[in-house]
């Protein structure tokens, strides 16, 4: 994903309702210098890609997001791990960039996984 895209789904989460490719254009030209048919062009390919649905309202659609940011997030990590040709490697690499706090974060994700499902994901070994 893009940086564009993600400037147009945090505009989406943050207004948490339906939008317009003008209100989006019209906030986003606030940090920088774009056309409408960009605008139109990126929202339409997150709505093809199932992140944005959208409803026709006269001569423009209404834009809402699919899902949540975490679950936007995930999808971006996820694609990054697929696209590794050393995916072990990669996260090593992730978990080596982690805080502190990530860590922890990481270490609640594995706990809570478990409680669903105690096959999906585990123990690691803390020596």
């Amino acid at each position: 994903m893009g940086d564009l895209e993600d400037a147009v789904m945090t505009r989406v989460w943050q207004w948490n309702r339906p939008v317009t490719v003008r209100e989006v254009l019209e906030d986003l030209q606030q940090d920088r210098s774009i056309a409408y048919t960009t605008v139109m062009t990126v929202m339409d390919n997150l709505h093809q890609k199932g992140w944005l649905r959208r409803e026709a309202e006269g001569r423009a659609y209404l834009y809402e997001a699919v899902s949540t940011r975490a679950a936007y997030s995930a999808a971006l990590m996820n694609e990054a791990w697929a696209a590794s040709d050393n995916p072990a490697a990669a996260l090593v690499h992730f978990f080596g960039m982690m805080s502190p706090e990530q860590r922890e974060a990481l270490r609640d994700a594995m706990r809570v996984v478990r409680s669903v499902d105690p096959s999906a994901a585990p123990e690691p070994d803390e020596r």
